[in-house]
């Protein structure tokens, strides 16, 4: 039988750090349109795009009879001096993206959704992360690996960017993609608990 928690998400990061947490889950993975409506501030934007997520996974639970499933969304923005740093579309726009990071603060932004039936509840997390600076040669290099390209702001904390980040304030898992200590609180209010609370991890 399914897990009642759905993960809408097509984002591994955010899979892997729900998985850590202690829930059980399946991942169901929307299809929804990014794009920022014009003059949207950035918060707006990742909330509406995480209730986005969590609203397409309960219409599609509907839509197999899963009943009581409770549906998560979450959405990341990067943003520096009120600007929109998404996902680089190819290394040039990577490089871009890390030179204006390089050597300063930036602000990132997480939204997470949780929807059950007709319930909805979301919360929104800002986190400060500052950079060392970065030279030419390692943006380069950094760039030459897989890791920036599905990211927003064009790195993965948890990566290799690990070690341009000179100090953090906020949630670390936030910056990953997924705020745990919020996203636990709302599922416990739809009444889905971690399995170490529950007693029934497996070994």
């Amino acid at each position: 039988m399914k897990s009642r928690l759905c993960l809408a998400s097509q984002s591994p990061r955010r899979a892997a750090l729900l998985r850590q947490a202690g829930f059980d889950f399946w991942i169901y993975k929307p299809m929804v349109d990014e794009t920022p409506v014009q003059g949207e501030y950035p918060a707006k934007l990742t909330e509406r795009l995480s209730a986005n997520k969590a609203e397409a996974a309960v219409q599609a639970a509907a839509s197999e009879n899963i009943e009581s499933t409770v549906c998560l969304g979450s959405d990341t923005v990067v943003v520096l001096d009120d600007l929109i740093l998404g996902k680089p579309v190819d290394s040039a726009d990577a490089a871009r993206i890390l030179k204006h990071l390089s050597g300063s603060s930036h602000e990132v932004m997480t939204a997470v959704t949780v929807a059950c039936g007709a319930w909805r509840e979301s919360r929104q997390v800002t986190s400060k992360v500052t950079f060392c600076h970065l030279s030419d040669d390692v943006i380069r290099d950094y760039c030459a690996s897989a890791e920036p390209y599905d990211k927003a702001g064009a790195y993965a904390i948890q990566g290799y960017a690990g070690s341009f980040v000179e100090s953090l304030s906020g949630s670390y898992s936030a910056v990953m993609g997924l705020p745990l200590c919020e996203t636990t609180a709302l599922l416990a209010l739809a009444g889905i608990h971690p399995c170490w609370k529950e007693g029934v991890c497996d070994e």
